[in-house]
């Protein structure tokens, strides 16, 4: 009983997560527009188009006949975004300490595998 009440509580959380990532690409916009690589075309619509994508994945966690369809969504999504993340720790940055950014890198791993857990 209380592996099936953790397992929905990394769920739900997930689903938190994403969904206010994805909204934070609306109320932080120029942070996230940073970040995209110079070779990414219009970044502002590619930054709305992530958020509305972050926002659609975590809330499709939450519905069972979605759930497995978004979490491959999430994997694929963390995989286009890793040039973000990189570009972010190649770049000089002000306020992030260069460990974390460096740290954020395998982090990626941690949350392609969470996702997994969930197709």
């Amino acid at each position: 009983m209380q592996l099936i009440f953790m397992d929905e509580a990394f769920l739900y959380a997930m689903a938190i997560f994403y969904t206010i990532a994805g909204f934070m690409h609306f109320v932080k916009a120029r942070l996230y527009i940073r970040i995209i690589p110079p070779y990414v075309p219009a970044p502002k619509l590619v930054n709305r188009i992530v958020g509305i994508v972050e926002m659609v994945l975590g809330l499709g966690l939450v519905f069972e006949s979605t759930r497995s369809l978004a979490a491959y969504g999430i994997i694929l999504l963390l995989i286009a975004v890793f040039p973000a993340n990189l570009y972010m720790y190649q770049k000089e940055n002000k306020g992030l300490p260069r460990w974390l950014l460096l740290l954020r890198l395998p982090l990626q791993l941690v949350l392609i595998g969470w996702a997994y857990v969930y197709t």
